[in-house]
């Protein structure tokens, strides 16, 4: 049995792709994994699966989620021994400790070819600062993350996959949830 955490992309967000926590816990349930836990509205869980790739969870549950709630919507998948290494492996120590809020970790579908982090790396046209380390992305965003044109989009494009985020006080949330069974 492995602890799991799943990120869901772009659901309650403005009316956008709109799904209870609860429906996601009993899609969890559904699925034969237990302990299911959320965090937020924005599609954030934690459960124990007897699953140990994540590529395979993560298509089994976007499966689901577009046949038993009609979302479609990527889900990226990491274990918990996975989300103390990147927790551990972030960049920038100093801005988690004081600005947390302005630091958001990215899971990225795919590890970026070099060449699409430089393509990215040159995109930024404001203060922001990125760190690509396997399949997950750090960002600084000093000056705020509504106003940056370094969107998710942009972030998307160039480093030609898929992504999602979220600040660093969320990812120790979930770290503490996944910590705590």
């Amino acid at each position: 049995m492995t602890i799991h955490i799943a990120l869901l992309r772009a659901v309650n967000l403005a009316g956008h792709n709109p799904v209870a926590m609860a429906d996601l816990r009993d899609l969890l349930v559904h699925l034969g994994h237990t302990e299911g836990r959320s965090l937020l509205q924005s599609g954030n869980l934690v459960f124990v699966s007897h699953a140990r790739t994540t590529s395979g969870l993560e298509q089994g549950l976007e499966r689901a989620a577009k046949t038993r709630l009609g979302l479609d919507t990527p889900f990226f998948v990491r274990t918990a021994t996975e989300w103390r290494a990147l927790v551990a492996a972030n960049p920038f120590p100093e801005e988690a400790r004081h600005d947390a809020s302005h630091l958001v970790m990215m899971l990225l579908k795919d590890a970026p070819e070099r060449s699409a982090i430089t393509a990215l790396q040159n995109a930024i046209s404001g203060r922001e600062v990125v760190r690509v380390i396997g399949r997950e992305a750090y960002v600084v965003y000093p000056d705020g993350i509504g106003r940056s044109r370094l969107t998710n989009a942009l972030i998307e494009r160039k480093l030609d996959t898929r992504g999602t985020g979220r600040n660093w006080n969320t990812v120790l949330k979930l770290a503490a949830l996944a910590g705590g069974r």
